[in-house]
């Protein structure tokens, strides 16, 4: 297969936003590390993909709120060459509704998987990309400022996390040559909805009029992974069709 300068690792790789980012990456000429955390028979279907497009890849068990499984998926990237770029994509929910109806478990759960698991991600990074250059991409929500009311306020509060994450990561890893930027989808038909109508319940409340699909959110990824984005750190770039 043909060489590469950009060998990336993709935490939730092996759907939904974060396989459609793997996908866009291989197309644009990178080898690819693809974490999962559950469903490997998904990651190697992506995995497929990633070699038909002529590039190399493999594919990793993750746990994002473990440092020990984040360290040794970071290791295993090794494998494919120098690690030069993370995409932290693994995010879930289970708590949906009200806060006063939502258990405190399911509540600390979200909060580790989105939060806590972004903060770990990138610490772990840090160690594996080393000097630089190095780029790493957050994948925030638009629920960062818009709240989520009804619907889940705790994931708000974790991606406003992720964004203030990048901004303050952004500006520790600037002299070591290593970008950290965010992307912030809006509503995105993925399998990350528990209720898997949700996209086209809500198209009529966003300004361009529909959900969006994943290809939309992976071009931004790989963009801030690129050359061109060089100069580009700190920034939060939202793509939620005007939300």
């Amino acid at each position: 297969m043909a060489g590469t300068e950009h060998v990336t690792a993709v935490t939730g790789g092996s759907r939904g936003i974060g396989a459609a980012v793997v996908r866009r990456l291989a197309s644009d000429g990178h080898d690819v590390l693809i974490g999962y955390r559950n469903d490997r028979d998904a990651a190697e279907r992506v995995a497929a993909d990633v070699r038909a497009a002529g590039r190399n890849t493999l594919v990793a068990a993750v746990d994002v709120t473990d440092e020990a499984s984040l360290d040794a998926f970071f290791e295993r990237a090794t494998q494919l060459g120098r690690l030069t770029g993370v995409v932290a994509s693994a995010g879930a929910v289970s708590a949906v509704g009200s806060l006063a109806d939502l258990s405190a478990d399911d509540l600390r759960r979200d909060l580790e998987v989105n939060l806590l698991g972004a903060v770990l991600t990138c610490r772990a990074a840090i160690l594996h990309l080393g000097e630089a250059p190095g780029s790493i991409v957050l994948i925030g929500s638009a629920a960062s400022t818009l709240g989520s009311p009804g619907s889940y306020v705790h994931y708000a509060a974790a991606k406003a996390g992720v964004s203030a994450l990048s901004v303050g990561l952004s500006k520790e890893l600037a002299p070591r040559g290593i970008r950290v930027n965010c992307v912030e989808p809006g509503t995105v038909w993925t399998d990350f909805h528990l209720d898997p109508e949700r996209p086209a319940k809500v198209a009529a409340s966003i300004p361009v009029g529909r959900a969006g699909q994943p290809e939309e959110i992976a071009g931004a990824v790989s963009w801030l992974l690129s050359s061109d984005a060089a100069y580009t750190t700190g920034a939060t770039l939202r793509v939620a069709g005007g939300l």
